[in-house]
């Protein structure tokens, strides 16, 4: 059987990019069983109520919904099970530092395979304030707008 190559996405977090400020991003394996490989292979997880957290120098993620295998027999896991995500030791301290300031947090924002391998991307972040939420609205519809009008006038001068 051929090797596995390249990046192909399982599941996204689109709403922790609304809700919090990225500050940094890094990208971690998972400790998992072979039953939430295979549901993860089928394309099937959600990462929206999920977390991360740092427990005696190890990082855990928790309330991650990867769903039971259709196929599994007794051996299938548990859905939201807790799952240990594997980092670098000086990864992990620099995260265990920055997560004890206030307001600081750890937010899954995709998971998927790269070579075969099921990697997460974890960012720390800082939650955003409702007028924070409103700024980036605006400014994303104020680039839209740029946008149309810059290919509008391309158009033009192409027709």
């Amino acid at each position: 059987m051929a090797k596995e190559t390249g990046k192909k996405l399982i599941a996204q977090n689109k709403k922790a990019r609304h809700e919090y400020t990225i500050l940094d991003t890094y990208e971690c394996g998972l400790v998992l069983t072979g039953t939430e490989v295979k549901s993860l292979r089928e394309g099937r997880a959600n990462l929206v109520d999920g977390y991360a957290y740092v427990q005696a120098r190890e990082v855990w993620i928790d309330n991650v919904f990867i769903p039971e295998y259709t196929q599994g027999t007794w051996t299938n896991h548990s859905a939201r099970r807790k799952r240990k995500l594997l980092l670098h030791r000086m990864e992990i301290h620099k995260i265990e530092s920055k997560t004890k300031e206030t307001g600081h947090t750890l937010v899954p924002l995709s998971l998927y395979f790269k070579d075969g391998r099921v990697k997460l991307e974890l960012a720390l972040a800082v939650g955003k304030k409702l007028h924070d939420k409103r700024q980036t609205l605006r400014e994303k519809q104020d680039r839209r707008e740029t946008d149309r009008a810059v290919a509008a006038v391309r158009r033009r001068q192409q027709g």
